[in-house]
């Protein structure tokens, strides 16, 4: 993961006058651009000619005189010319609100849903469950407030590593940027790891060449088949898929109730029976029960992962319709409609927290009800080997367990063919969210001779085919971590065996404590960001009158005004960190573990020494973004608005 990087300019490039501040296309070798601009913010009228005659465009400046004041000529009121990506280097927006919807929910409605319900069931009772994803989904709430208010102005290709680079540092947005791939990616194979778990059940595909040749290997491929479809062809079947999971998810609701009211053998129906008991815990995994409840919040996050990835699907989305009365003289859009720049993403990124929520903890509930906590059915932590109760924990998901204790003959089956489904249907969104990651990390990278080389190999992933589908991005994120699913096959002793299964969810932990960083440098970016909004509500001068409309958080024309701002973003930082260095610890309070260590702590140390090695490699400043000087902060706003400006520009007929 720590490969130097340099840090491209997110879609567009802007020749205009002065030049864009903070451009994010410096070299690895170089100042940071911030550091050799930062001299340039405010430019005398010559200096301004003269950089209009060295532009390279056909841009007109605005007659400047001795008369303008030095606040009126800080102002931008030269037209500017937006050159977007080259044609090889750009993508088609054909999703609509439905189809970004819908990729949402098969990204974040997973394995979790059925799979984490039960060990934090197992772990920490029925009232953990209940409140580790009630509390989890309200952090998550928070984070996307802050990201959905940002998203809806700035829906732009590496949303959240570009929200990064401008708010608060340019090298912690290419860590952000990798560590955003890494989750998603690293996710795809875990999954598949699973998916054999799954099949498991059935007793005609335990055998390994049925694993390696079907499981492993022709579902990989089918999977990277059906992300290199046209976008608006895969957008369809995204929908498709996420209303029968769906559908399947109210099934297994409506079922898990029905087996609840089934009379047991005293004769009375179950009811709340095992909760009796609400804060029994796993006394061999934790001391006690808030110790037990730290674990399974832990553990919940695991499970609401793809809750922002509205944020990656972004660059594909359609524009609303173009509508010349919205521009002004410049030839820019005004803000009467900027209110439509973010309605294609703005729904789902503001209702799926809320939705994964209730989904989750109804779902939580229903177990509880359905299965005692100490059944040595339920999945549990690998790495507790004190427990001497269960000498052969389950290694199917509660629901399925429930399921195959009823009276209803075949459930079980059903609702293992829906946690196929379920997992096969994430897995391919998890490749397509980490193929765009990727994609728009590298898009604009400049490949061409001079360039180092793994620069030049790096910007080949940048490039589309002929459909305009990322297809080296696609096919290099999927073969990333192919190689994780295998090692379920190696031979080896039973100890050998227990050492893989750790080892694969160490890597399956890891991706979610990745999501963590990335929720939490994002927050931070949303403090900042509020903060250059009050500065230019002061100094409106800066930018022009269309630009600071778009940041005005308390006007008609605001996309989105999201609550409690900045305290609510303060608690999302302070919570995802909370998570990330004292939940996680939790598990090694009573005695050091190996295997939670290398889970919880392995990514925060490799992305801090990725965030370091980029600072020393680019020679960059140790601090962050400067952003106490008004026409600082007014460059940073109007180079966001420019790339949004530069899609917009991206008109691609639709058929």
């Amino acid at each position: 993961m720590s490969l130097p990087l340099e840090l491209p300019n997110w879609q567009s490039e802007s020749v205009a006058v002065p030049p864009p501040i903070s451009s994010s296309n410096a070299m690895i070798g170089e100042q940071p651009v911030d550091q050799r601009e930062q001299n340039h913010d405010l430019l005398s009228p010559e200096s301004r000619q003269r950089d209009v005659s060295n532009a390279r465009s056909a841009s007109t400046q605005a007659t400047l005189t001795n008369s303008v004041d030095e606040c009126e000529y800080k102002r931008r009121t030269e037209q500017i010319i937006t050159v977007g990506p080259r044609e090889d280097r750009k993508v088609n927006r054909r999703l609509k609100g439905i189809h970004l919807f819908m990729i949402t929910i098969n990204a974040t409605l997973g394995i979790g849903l059925y799979w984490r319900g039960g060990q934090i069931l197992e772990l920490g009772g029925p009232l953990a469950v209940v409140l580790s994803y009630f509390l989890v989904g309200c952090l998550v709430w928070a984070v996307m407030q802050g990201i959905t208010e940002m998203l809806c102005i700035w829906p732009i290709p590496g949303a959240l590593s570009v929200y990064v680079s401008k708010f608060v540092d340019e090298e912690l947005g290419i860590a952000v940027g990798i560590a955003y791939w890494f989750t998603y990616s690293m996710s795809f194979s875990t999954l598949l790891a699973t998916l054999a778990a799954e099949f498991d059940y059935w007793s005609a595909f335990e055998s390994r060449g049925v694993h390696a040749g079907v499981i492993f290997l022709a579902v990989p491929i089918t999977l990277v088949a059906i992300n290199m479809l046209r976008i608006e062809s895969y957008g369809l079947l995204e929908v498709i898929t996420g209303s029968i999971k769906i559908t399947f998810m109210f099934i297994i609701f409506v079922f898990l109730i029905i087996i609840n009211r089934e009379e047991t053998d005293k004769g009375a129906p179950l009811g709340v029976e095992y909760w009796s008991s609400p804060t029994s815990f796993d006394n061999s995994a934790a001391k006690n029960w808030p110790i037990a409840l730290f674990m399974c919040i832990s553990t919940a996050v695991f499970s609401f992962v793809g809750v922002e990835v509205v944020a990656a699907s972004a660059l594909e989305a359609k524009w609303p319709q173009h509508n010349p009365d919205a521009e002004n003289s410049s030839g820019r859009r005004s803000c009467p409609d900027s209110p439509l720049v973010g309605s294609g993403v703005k729904f789902s990124a503001i209702y799926i927290s809320v939705l994964a929520t209730v989904a989750y903890t109804l779902s939580g509930f229903l177990v509880s009800i359905d299965i005692k906590s100490d059944d040595c059915k339920l999945p549990r932590v690998t790495w507790d080997t004190k427990n001497t109760d269960c000498k052969d924990p389950g290694s199917h998901s509660a629901f399925v367990m429930i399921a195959s204790g009823s009276k209803i003959p075949h459930l079980a089956t059903v609702f293992n063919v829906f946690l196929v489904f379920t997992c096969l249907s994430c897995a391919g969104t998890n490749l397509y969210i980490s193929s765009r990651a990727l994609f728009g990390l590298t898009s604009q990278l400049k490949g061409g001779k001079g360039q180092k080389w793994h620069l030049r190999l790096l910007a080949k992933l940048g490039k589309t085919d002929h459909r305009k589908v990322p297809r080296r991005a696609i096919i290099f994120s999927a073969v990333a971590f192919c190689w994780i699913p295998f090692l379920q096959l190696v031979r080896g002793s039973e100890e050998a065996q227990v050492s893989i299964s750790m080892f694969i969810e160490v890597l399956s932990e890891m991706a979610s404590v990745g999501l963590l960083i990335v929720w939490a440098c994002v927050s931070l970016a949303f403090i900042r960001y509020h903060g250059c909004t009050q500065i230019i509500i002061k100094n409106p001068e800066y930018l022009d009158p269309e630009d600071v409309a778009q940041v005005e958080r308390n006007t008609r024309n605001y996309p989105y005004r999201s609550h409690g701002q900045p305290l609510l973003a303060w608690i999302a930082f302070g919570g995802c960190w909370t998570v990330l260095l004292v939940m996680n610890m939790s598990p090694m309070w009573s005695s050091f573990y190996l295997l939670p260590f290398l889970s919880s702590y392995l990514t925060i140390i490799v992305f801090g020494g990725m965030w370091i090695l980029l600072k020393v490699l680019r020679g960059a400043k140790w601090s962050l973004v400067d952003l106490s000087r008004p026409q600082r902060v007014a460059g940073i706003l109007r180079s966001l608005h420019e790339m949004r400006q530069a899609t917009m520009t991206d008109k691609t007929p639709s058929h």
